[in-house]
């Protein structure tokens, strides 16, 4: 089991068939296991802290709407207590045309698991939000080791 000690998290991520959300995942090279597309699968738990990648889903449509935005595999994941204890992070990709609504999986997420929203990426990222999701998520998760590490 890995720990915050890591200088990396472990992420944990949904995409669907169009595979956007596993494209910008690979690009990370970063340890990563995927929330099952189908019910019948094999359920996903996770028992080490983790960074949770979703897309979102065009729910919403920008008037204050939330139903929808999270993909139902993800709230499915979520609502298992042995993997929502771990959750530490969330990154959301999304289309700018969501207007309101691009990233909103995310700050859902974010809100209702009391975690930070980290980034938001357009579909499956540019280069760039590569390099700024690998910099900076490295560096967060260091300084929630050394966090973690003063209340123990």
């Amino acid at each position: 089991m890995r720990s915050l000690a890591t200088s990396a998290p472990l992420l944990v991520y949904f995409s669907s068939v169009s595979g956007n959300t596993a494209r910008f995942v690979e690009k990370l090279g970063l340890p990563a296991r995927r929330i099952p597309l189908y019910r019948a699968d094999e359920p996903l738990v996770i028992d080490e802290p983790f960074v949770l990648v979703t897309p979102t889903y065009g729910g919403g449509q920008g008037h204050g709407e939330e139903k929808g935005a999270v993909p139902k595999q993800v709230i499915r994941f979520l609502n298992d207590e042995r993997n929502r204890r771990h959750i530490r992070g969330v990154i959301s990709a999304g289309n700018t045309n969501f207007g309101e609504a691009f990233c909103l999986a995310g700050e859902i997420v974010s809100r209702k698991c009391h975690v930070p929203h980290l980034y938001r990426l357009e579909l499956f990222g540019t280069q760039d939000d590569v390099d700024r999701v690998s910099d900076g998520l490295e560096r967060w998760w260091v300084s929630q080791s050394s966090m973690q590490s003063m209340t123990q």
